[in-house]
């Protein structure tokens, strides 16, 4: 009977130490994501980093104190004031993206190292951008960014943390500096217009003048070609004329030499004779009638002793 009325007691005693035990065993095991790290603390001091997987921390002893994500991360810089090198005040805002590296460092080194890197990114902008006039803060941009990089860097290695980029988001200059600047953004394109008119008007002139001047000298070309063209069939037309003549000339010298050759002249003289004097008897009123030692016999006769004469020369 006394086991039996005990035995409430003795259950109820198990099912408090089995939920102290699930307790112990959960806050004991500790299951650590990927790409983050918890800090333990042991009595309030740091003991161990635990990586990701599966971890075992001693009950009531060590606690989680911190956890850190290994994960990039992005924050915005909160916009704010600066003053370039020739005295024009900016506002500027940016993007930062940084990585913890050392997750003890982050905890310890630094009361909250996101708050002091934007800081530190937001003075780092100021004193680059100083050093700039307006018009390289637009065209360097991406220097400016490397240069704040680099300076973050320098001065977060004891909080274990680096900073992989900084992007600046806007420029906002002053609005009467955005009406200079629109102003002359117009010059300069009106400016760029005209000397492109001009540059083209220029080009038209000289395009048509150097037209013309190959026009003209193709023409005199052209006509110089056509004159030596022109000379040389002439030439070549004298030559075969003067080549005719002399061939003629030699055929007849031969034929002249033959006795058959000797009747043909005198008949030819005699005919020319008599055709002369029929164009004179033509174009005049008078006739003379010749005597006759001017007829025809004495004609031919007289041309017989000039040939005579001509082959005795050559002989």
């Amino acid at each position: 009977m006394e086991i039996l009325e005990l035995l409430p007691t003795i259950l109820s005693t198990w099912v408090v130490l089995a939920i102290l035990i699930v307790i112990v065993l959960r806050g004991a095991v500790k299951f650590v994501p990927q790409n983050t790290s918890y800090i333990i603390e042991r009595f309030g001091k740091y003991n161990k980093t635990m990586e990701a997987g599966l971890n075992i921390l001693v009950p009531f002893i060590d606690r989680v104190a911190y956890v850190r994500t290994l994960k990039e991360q992005a924050f915005d810089v909160p916009s704010q004031s600066a003053i370039t090198r020739d005295n024009i005040s900016l506002v500027v805002d940016g993007v930062l993206y940084l990585k913890v590296l050392d997750p003890v460092k982050a905890c310890y080194g630094v009361d909250d190292y996101i708050f002091s890197v934007t800081q530190l990114a937001q003075t780092s902008m100021r004193s680059e951008i100083g050093r700039m006039e307006l018009d390289k803060t637009f065209e360097e941009r991406e220097n400016l960014n490397t240069a704040i990089v680099t300076a973050i860097n320098e001065a977060a290695v004891p909080w274990g943390v680096q900073v992989l980029r900084y992007e600046i988001k806007d420029i906002d200059p002053p609005r009467s500096v955005l009406d200079a600047m629109e102003r002359q953004m117009k010059a300069e394109r009106e400016k760029r217009a005209v000397i492109l008119e001009s540059e083209g008007a220029r080009q038209s002139e000289i395009n048509v003048a150097e037209g013309h001047k190959q026009a003209r000298v193709l023409a005199a070309e052209a006509e110089k070609s056509e004159q030596i063209l022109k000379a040389e069939g002439e030439a070549q037309a004298i030559l075969a004329v003067a080549q005719a003549q002399a061939e003629a000339l030699e055929v007849v010298g031969r034929t002249a030499a033959t006795p058959e050759g000797q009747k043909a002249i005198q008949l030819d003289l005699a005919d020319k004779a008599i055709e002369a004097k029929k164009a004179i008897a033509k174009e005049s009123s008078v006739v003379l009638l010749p005597d006759s030692s001017s007829g025809a016999a004495a004609l031919v006769a007289e041309s017989m002793s000039i040939i005579n004469t001509l082959n005795a020369g050559r002989s």
